[in-house]
């Protein structure tokens, strides 16, 4: 049988991750909730873990979380592996404490658009392009580096935890991560994706609500059906599995900590907070847009990566939605990325992907150390 979508493909060998969930749902998790802490998994003082910033990571404020008690993460999307490999020595260098690497599977989602189509998204920013004074990009061989080599490197660098997004990892990943001592951490958005994740082997699974900034991490059905806030999502998948369950979305100060362990949150994963802070990659244009954009101004688009993600709306986006010439993923990231880079470098928010959380006006620490302070607080 065929894998379904966000799966990989060694994890179907009898029948497909669907029926399995199906056959899971409702069945009581043995023996209850785990008694292991995730702060005794994660080997940090707190539960709480940084956001994995894929494109927008940094050595100093993943490093910063560490040494400051929290889970540092650093998002590897479209790394590598000699810059993983690179990316881990900077990372050991500036902390001797845990931190997590985060990586992208690959999914049925992904596929290469026909040359037509990648033609018409090109054509949609060919302005964008011309206002930077930059070549229309052609085509490349390849738009990410491949999978099995990037899981190859971060094994080889056998950090603390390593998550992914968007499916299940194979069992014989998460074996091999278990035999190096590395935790496994898994994203859901629904509660049938936690059980999925949960019968994996997942160690630890983030439930992330419809309010977080960025990509919707959706693998069983679509990003738009599968749209649960944080307050619904945490405490249906704290009751539907026994691993330890990270809250993750609209997540800012020490009320939203207090709140995801009332839902039964064993921690909490904070992005949107952290990316506002100097120690992160934003621009100062991004770090604007947390600042100014209401909760109710934020949107869902396709349009900056072929995949939805939640973010700021400005002028590359309503531009390339009126257009309808979206490529799929991940070509059309991989084309926006090109003007991306250099609008970031001359401070142009118009033209980046301003990705951000519905609590974004909540975030209000410049300093990285005083906002893991106060989220602490909420503990």
């Amino acid at each position: 049988m065929l894998a379904g979508p966000g799966v990989h493909p060694l994890w179907c060998a009898q029948r497909c991750l669907r029926c399995r969930v199906l056959a899971l749902r409702g069945k009581p998790s043995a023996g209850g909730r785990m008694t292991s802490t995730l702060a005794g998994l994660l080997r940090t003082e707190l539960p709480i873990i940084l956001g994995p910033f894929g494109g927008l990571s940094s050595i100093e404020l993943t490093s910063t979380v560490s040494n400051g008690g929290g889970l540092g993460s650093y998002g590897l999307y479209g790394y590598t592996a000699q810059r993983i490999q690179e990316t881990d020595e900077l990372l050991k260098g500036a902390t001797d404490r845990s931190f997590a690497f985060n990586l992208w599977l690959p999914s049925d989602e992904e596929r290469d658009p026909s040359p037509t189509d990648f033609a018409h998204a090109r054509a949609a920013v060919a302005e964008i392009f011309a206002e930077l004074e930059l070549p229309l990009p052609e085509r490349p061989e390849h738009f990410l580096p491949p999978f099995d080599e990037q899981i190859e490197a971060v094994l080889e660098c056998a950090p603390a935890a390593v998550s992914f997004v968007y499916g299940v990892p194979a069992a014989s990943v998460i074996h091999r991560a278990h035999a190096l001592g590395t935790t496994v951490i898994g994203t859901a958005t629904t509660v049938d994706e936690a059980i999925a994740l949960q019968a994996g082997g997942v160690d630890v699974i983030v439930a992330t609500g419809s309010e977080a900034a960025g990509h919707r991490v959706s693998f069983l059905e679509s990003a738009e059906q599968s749209l649960v806030g944080t307050f619904a999502l945490v405490p249906q998948v704290v009751d539907a599995v026994s691993v330890p369950v990270v809250a993750a979305g609209g997540i800012a100060d020490r009320r939203g900590v207090a709140a995801a362990f009332a839902l039964g949150a064993d921690g909490v994963q904070v992005g949107t907070a952290f990316l506002r802070t100097r120690q992160s990659a934003a621009s100062d244009a991004h770090r604007r847009a947390i600042d100014e954009t209401l909760a109710h101004g934020t949107v869902l688009t396709r349009a900056m990566s072929g995949r939805l993600a939640r973010g700021a709306p400005n002028r590359a986006t309503r531009l390339i939605e009126a257009a309808n010439a979206i490529a799929s993923f991940p070509a059309q990231n991989w084309l926006t990325g090109q003007f991306r880079a250099e609008a970031g470098r001359r401070g142009i928010g118009d033209l980046q992907s301003l990705w951000l959380g519905q609590a974004g006006r909540m975030a209000k620490f410049d300093d990285a150390v005083d906002l893991l302070t106060e989220l602490r607080l909420g503990l």
